[in-house]
Order: C-alpha cells, then sequence, then structure tokens
C-alpha cells in the first residue's frame, strides 16, 4: 500500500534519532503531494521543532492539500513548542496519516480530534506496531511514571557470566559488545551495583565507531562504598547517581558530590527497586539499562520489575559450581514460581547469539 510506503520512510527517521530525543518520543513526518515527497522532518532533541514542523516548513507552500505522514498523533498542547495539530490545520494539509496515538494525557487522541474538527480527513493506525516498538519506552513512562527496565546478560551456553575467581573477559565477541554499546545509546541511564564497581572500575559509557550518546550512571550503593577515585566518579564522562540507604552520613556524601556526581539517599536503611524506579521517574529518567551483577538482577527477577530480557550467548563452556551465574540470589523455590517469558527475537552476531524476550504478564 502507498500509504505504509511513507509512512515507513517517517518510522525510518523517527528510528534514526532513538535515544537522543527523550524524555520526548522519537517521531518522523513526511508530506506527500501528487505522489511527490515534498517535505520530510524528525524531532531531534527535546525544546527543538518537532517533526511536523520540520516536514512542513521544508514543504513551504506545496504543504496545501497535500497529505502528511506521521509516526505519532500531532500533539494538542503548548509545551515547549507550539501544538503540531494548530499548525498542520494553519497549513491547509488535506490528510493525515498517523501511526499510533499518543498515550500522554496532554494528547490522548485531543490531536486528533481538533483535525477532524477542523474537516481534515485522518487515518490511523497504519504500521502501528513499528512506531510502538519505536517508543516503547516513551509509552511506558508516560503510563507508569517509571523508566522502561531492560534486563542485559552475557554468559556462556551453560550459563556463566563468569569464573568461580571472577574472570569475565571476554565471554562474547566484539559484534555483540558493540551491539550492547548501541543498547546503551538508545536508553537515558545505565544500573550496575557497587560491587561491579569496586570489581571492575567500568566507565559506563557508549563506545560507539562514530560516537553515541553516554547514559547517566546509576550505582546502587547502600552503604556507599564506591571508590572516590573509580572512573563513574572522576571521568566527567556522564552524570553519576549513586543511589543510597538512609544510613550515609552527609560527611561522606559531601566527599563525592560535583557537577557530575550526585548522591541520592532513599528513605530506607535497605534500598528496594520500587523505591529506586520511583525516584528514577521523578528525574525524567524514561528508560534503564541494567548491566548490574547477578544479584542485581536477581532484585529485579524478584519484584518482576522489568519490561525486557537481553541475553547474549557465546558458544563457549566454563563448567564450576562456584562459577557465576545471570541471576543469583535466593531463587524461587519452584520451577512454577519461575518468571515466564516470551521470546521476540533471536539473532547471530559473529558466533553469538542474542535474545529477546519479554515477560509474559509485561507483554503490552
Amino acid at each position: 500500500m502507498q500509504s505504509e510506503h511513507y509512512m515507513k520512510l517517517a518510522l525510518s527517521m523517527a528510528e534514526s534519532t532513538r535515544g537522543q530525543t527523550s524524555p520526548n518520543p522519537a517521531v518522523g513526518a513526511v508530506v506527500v503531494k501528487d505522489g511527490e515527497v515534498v517535505g520530510m522532518g524528525a524531532h531531534l532533541k527535546p525544546g527543538e521543532g518537532h517533526a511536523e514542523v520540520h516536514a512542513l516548513n521544508q514543504a513551504g507552500a506545496k504543504a496545501e492539500g497535500a497529505d502528511i505522514y506521521v509516526t505519532l498523533e500531532p500533539c494538542s498542547h503548548f509545551g515547549k513548542t507550539p501544538p503540531c495539530s494548530n499548525l498542520i490545520i494553519d497549513r491547509k494539509i488535506k490528510r493525515v496519516f498517523i501511526a499510533c496515538t499518543d498515550p500522554n494525557p496532554l494528547v490522548a487522541g485531543q490531536g486528533t480530534k481538533r483535525l477532524k474538527e477542523a474537516g481534515i480527513e485522518v487515518h490511523t493506525g497504519i504500521c502501528e506496531q513499528e512506531a510502538l516498538e519505536i517508543n516503547k519506552h516513551f509509552f511506558h513512562f508516560i503510563q507508569h511514571k517509571t523508566p522502561y527496565v531492560t534486563l542485559k546478560t552475557a554468559s556462556t551456553l551453560d550459563g556463566k557470566t563468569a569464573t568461580a575467581n571472577g574472570d569475565s573477559k571476554w565471554i562474547t565477541s566484539e559484534s555483540s559488545r558493540q551491539n550492547v554499546h548501541y543498547d546503551r545509546h538508545r536508553h537515558d541511564a545505565i544500573l550496575v551495583g557497587v560491587n561491579t564497581v569496586i570489581r571492575d572500575n567500568p566507565h559506563l559509557t557508549t563506545r560507539l565507531p562514530q560516537g553515541g550518546i553516554n547514559p547517566i550512571r546509576i550505582i546502587l550503593d547502600t552503604h556507599l562504598k564506591t571508590p572516590i577515585e573509580s572512573n563513574v566518579v572522576q571521568d566527567n564522562e556522564s552524570k553519576t547517581i549513586i543511589i543510597t540507604g538512609k544510613n550515609v552520613s552527609k560527611e561522606e556524601i559531601e566527599r563525592y558530590e560535583s557537577a557530575y556526581c550526585e548522591i541520592v539517599p532513599l528513605g530506607s536503611s535497605k534500598l528496594t527497586i520500587e523505591e529506586v524506579l520511583e525516584e528514577l521517574g521523578k528525574r525524567s529518567i524514561t528508560s534503564l539499562y541494567v548491566e548490574g551483577g547477578s544479584s542485581i538482577h536477581y532484585s529485579f527477577l524478584e519484584e518482576a520489575a522489568f519490561q525486557e530480557l537481553v541475553v547474549y550467548l557465546a558458544p563457549k563452556l566454563v563448567g564450576g559450581k562456584d562459577a557465576f551465574t545471570s541471576f543469583g540470589g535466593r531463587g524461587f523455590s519452584s520451577i512454577a514460581e519461575g518468571q515466564e517469558v516470551e521470546i521476540l527475537s533471536i539473532e547471530k552476531l559473529e558466533n553469538d547469539i542474542k535474545i529477546i524476550a519479554v515477560p509474559k504478564k509485561c507483554n503490552q
């Protein structure tokens, strides 16, 4: 169908900006007149013009009587920029094709309603699933006020993430590691536990051949044991938020705090994933990439506090009853209690296998 062809073009532009528009959605728009593309645009970053604005400005006078294809329902409220629905009406667009509606209560069908009231023909649901996938982080955040959580693990075929003495470099291939950096680029924040910082002294940045956006670094550290000389505290590559329990002294906190490092004590002596996610939600962090160790991963599993699981399997066998596994903790007492997941995709990266799955009860 012709409408799908133009919508896929708009979707490709939205896809190209994933990771750089948060807390706003990634949106693409295409203006078509008499079978000719006369304007294209994408929302590039918060505070700048929306996709419709760029596409309509490029179309100029040719916008009158034209069709516009938009991957997300045009906004109808005044935010940092004026409503896109008003602009579409003012430019005398004839038909509007929308991939999916906006769950944001400030929009939520109001944009579509305003367009129809102005006499514009509106069609919705074109390539809807692709559009929902592109903005799954945004949609989850708008609906739940907490970040969309992706748990990432990398292990050998026998399920080991490190040998008994802690050696883990490198389990997976270079292609898999680059793929992980691309996922970091697309998430607002990355989370690990303090033991990962102590053991590996990671940077937790995005390292792609042509650059990328560094996520905010979240460290779960109840007693503030993060070494003050560690990379996440000292390198200034991205902001670091160290979340602690309530018993950390003011004097200790002051030793760490800087323009790039913030200590956030929560109201309990033992951290819970629920309160951590609520705190991150208050900071408009829409997506969280969890690369913690087995204890951190089990904490998210135990509280059913994740929306996606990404597993990298390397063709190696390590063995050892004391070797580390992806999920530690006390574990569930029966198989029936375990979290069932639905596998969405399986991909080969060099000799590794990448699996993407979602919890069945969270699959929306």
